[in-house]
């Protein structure tokens, strides 16, 4: 054990090496940057804002039922089943039905029905209906269909949550589901969360739609950005689904901020056709059912690219492209929670976190000395060379620390010296029954390898399992131990270990205290 060839000194030491100097990127000068990597600090610590939204998914739900009218009469007609009176509401829809049984029957035997489009032997219906009073019957979404429709609408929206808040530019953003129907949002560093908040606030559905000048039935009357009582059609030209990129910009000699997009192949076409065919009318741009933009159709426009022009400032341009190019969001975002933490308060904790490290690190260096006198000064290197390595590691992974992790890192420092105390007191006991001193630390040393690692692994084991079913300052606590564990093992049995052999290697024939 206290043999090291020239291979494996240079692989221990270069190993060291390269792992600490990611460290010494936390300090450099942001003017002057070698590498950009460095350890994030978390809502906690750096302040910022925090935000619960969640997700309203009456307007959806209302869009699915809507969708489900005519696969129902199709199959109604399909299946001689006369009915009347059918009306569709918010969320379920009603009618009248000339034969109940059959209808029952029909709908909760044959596995192709619509009512029952999944797994028949576990009742997972997306459908339910309930008998009403004179053969009416009201067809709604059953538990099934609402959680389906919750959990695709939530993991959506935190994909599009995550790309708006990336294309703002915020550094470490913390986004996790919270139940079934609320997004966590942690915005380290940001002092002002006004801007974000409007920017998730907004579904960003858009459409184009063709202004009419009469008033008959398939007409809405909408008001402008500019106060303009404007009568548009309801049948939608084009989506913003067909949208491919949106950029601000700034048009004419006016230096007017504006919207450039791309469309795809789709709406190219459909843009192209529809320019065409209207040369010298208005297209109203719609977004979340207000009118921004409603310019006159000059030339046809065949090139899938076009300009969103509506009196904006370049901020309002930056942040409307930013939502178009993000998509949409499936239901609309109520904020149930904001926090501000500010950064005074991650002052003091970074504060309370250093100098219980520090206070920490000087007691253990202490009593290691006392303990083991020269044999603690190597256990003390170890010590040092292990948290260099942990915030090497960290710095690699551009981790975000928080309090709960600075928890860990000081938990690391305990369970450093720990694996070498009991390699030293392993050794202590081989040195009275052994002559060999090299021989005894050898032993020591292989023997304390099998209680040191079981120790270790399953402390290791621990903090996989809190990663993996913890949250937020759990998983940063979980992170710094996990990490701590393996940098001490390699401090513990082979930076350590060699020192020591050094020192016995030289001092063979000379009595060894430890």
């Amino acid at each position: 054990m206290l043999n090291f060839s020239k291979i494996n000194i240079i692989l221990i030491y270069l190993i060291f090496f390269l792992i600490s100097i990611f460290s010494v990127l936390n300090f450099q000068h942001k003017d002057n940057l070698i590498l950009d990597k460095k350890v994030n600090l978390g809502l906690d610590l750096q302040g910022g804002s925090y935000l619960l939204l969640e997700i309203n998914s009456d307007s959806l739900v209302e869009e699915k039922i809507q969708s489900k009218v005519i696969p129902i009469k199709k199959l109604f007609r399909e299946n001689n089943l006369i009915y009347s009176d059918f009306k569709i509401n918010k969320k379920d829809l009603t009618f009248k039905i000339n034969d109940f049984e059959k209808f029952e029957l029909f709908f909760f035997s044959r596995k192709e029905n619509l009512i029952n489009p999944y797994i028949d032997n576990y009742r997972a219906f997306e459908l339910d209906y309930k008998k009403l009073n004179d053969n009416y019957v009201q067809v709604s979404f059953s538990k099934f269909g609402l959680l389906t429709i919750n959990n695709s609408a939530l993991k959506q929206s935190i994909e599009i949550v995550r790309r708006r808040i990336d294309d703002v530019g915020t550094k470490e953003p913390t986004i996790l589901q919270r139940g079934e129907k609320r997004i966590l949002v942690e915005l380290p560093g940001l002092k002002d969360p006004e801007r974000i908040k409007k920017l998730l606030g907004k579904t960003a559905k858009l459409n184009f739609r063709m202004v009419s000048e009469n008033s008959e039935f398939g007409v809405d009357e909408l008001i402008s950005e500019i106060g303009e009582s404007l009568k548009i059609s309801k049948r939608i030209v084009m989506s913003g689904e067909n949208l491919i990129d949106a950029q601000p910009s700034i048009q004419n000699q006016q230096n007017e901020p504006t919207v450039s997009f791309t469309l795809d192949r789709i709406g190219s076409q459909k843009f192209g056709r529809t320019t065409t065919d209207n040369v010298g009318k208005r297209l109203a741009i719609v977004l979340d059912g207000k009118i921004i933009s409603a310019p006159n159709i000059n030339e046809p426009i065949t090139s899938g690219k076009g300009v969103i022009s509506g009196n904006f400032s370049f901020q309002e341009a930056t942040d409307l492209a930013l939502l178009l190019r993000s998509g949409a969001l499936p239901t609309p975002l109520d904020v149930v929670e904001e926090r501000t933490v500010g950064p005074d308060l991650g002052e003091d904790s970074i504060k309370s976190g250093i100098t219980s490290l520090i206070v920490g690190f000087i007691l253990v260096i202490f009593f290691m000395l006392y303990k083991y006198r020269l044999f603690g000064l190597v256990a003390n290197i170890a010590l040092i060379a292990n948290l260099l390595m942990l915030v090497g590691v960290l710095t690699i992974l551009e981790a975000t620390l928080t309090l709960p992790g600075i928890a860990g890192i000081i938990l690391t420092v305990g369970m450093a010296v720990d694996a070498n105390v009991l390699i030293f007191e392993r050794i202590k006991e081989e040195l009275k029954t052994e002559k060999s001193i090299i021989h005894a630390f050898d032993s020591g040393y292989s023997k304390a390898k099998i209680t040191v690692l079981d120790a270790n692994i399953t402390t290791l084991i621990a903090a996989v399992i809190l990663f993996a079913f913890g949250s937020g300052p759990v998983k940063g606590f979980a992170i710094t131990l996990g990490i701590g564990i393996l940098t001490t093992l390699f401090t513990a049995y082979f930076l350590a270990r060699h020192l020591t052999s050094i020192i016995v290697l030289r001092k063979n024939n000379t009595t060894l205290k430890i």
